[in-house]
């Protein structure tokens, strides 16, 4: 399924939910310095999303390494621009950038973790409260567990923290119409089809048209249940 240094402690509380049956989150308060500890976790069935730190580094690049090809043709970068640092210290920024994302609540990104290890990458995304209250998700998946449901289910997960926790009113993924394997994910969700936007995004150093496909809170509490009850519990 391709993808369609701080230092200090945060002075954010530990979080914990009254409801853990409803939306069975858990939140912690980790050291920017070190990402030693996770700071968001939510489970699904078979897999768990997490956001990623240090520790996380040799398994995100292995899956990196042996993907790329598959992978970066899909992915946001602009024309002449290099491909993204991945080496050891551009990715403990990179999961302190996340982690300041998350305490602003403009962003979560997720690592997928199945079978208790690194797999791939769910990212909720560019949110936007006030009268919008928007945001998008984004996801990747190493290729040889490609087809396994484990980016529906990630999905789902994401989308019922998205609209059971954080209160937004839509969620969109926005695919590259030829990206056969990402446009599955949206459709065995059944999310709703909006049409394709022109010339949306530039990937890989092209300006691509996209398939937006969304939810809003209305329908997920229409269709909610029933996803948790066949990607979930």
């Amino acid at each position: 399924m391709p993808y369609h240094s701080v230092g200090g402690r945060s002075p954010h509380p530990v979080i914990r939910l009254l409801d853990p049956a409803r939306s069975r989150v858990v939140l912690v308060t980790p050291s920017l310095r070190a990402q030693q500890v996770r700071s968001l976790e939510l489970p699904g069935r078979r897999i768990r999303v997490a956001t990623l730190m240090e520790a996380d580094y040799q398994a995100w690049l292995e899956v990196r390494n042996r993907c790329r090809d598959w992978l970066v043709p899909w992915e946001p970068r602009s024309k002449g621009s290099p491909l993204p640092a991945e080496d050891h210290g551009s990715f403990v920024a990179r999961c302190a950038m996340r982690e300041r994302e998350r305490q602003l609540g403009s962003g979560f990104g997720f690592g997928i973790f199945y079978e208790g290890r690194f797999v791939g990458e769910v990212t909720l995304s560019s949110i936007l409260r006030g009268p919008f209250q928007n945001g998008s998700i984004g996801y990747w998946v190493d290729k040889d567990l490609a087809g396994l449901g484990i980016v529906p289910e990630a999905v789902v997960v994401v989308l019922r923290f998205a609209f059971e926790t954080l209160r937004l009113h839509r969620i969109e993924v926005a695919i590259i119409p030829r990206n056969g394997a990402s446009r599955r994910v949206a459709e065995k969700l059944a999310l709703r089809n909006e049409g394709v936007a022109l010339g949306f995004l530039e990937i890989n150093g092209q300006w691509e048209d996209h398939v937006r496909y969304a939810m809003t809170s209305e329908e997920w509490a229409v269709r909610g249940a029933e996803l948790i009850a066949a990607w979930i519990d």
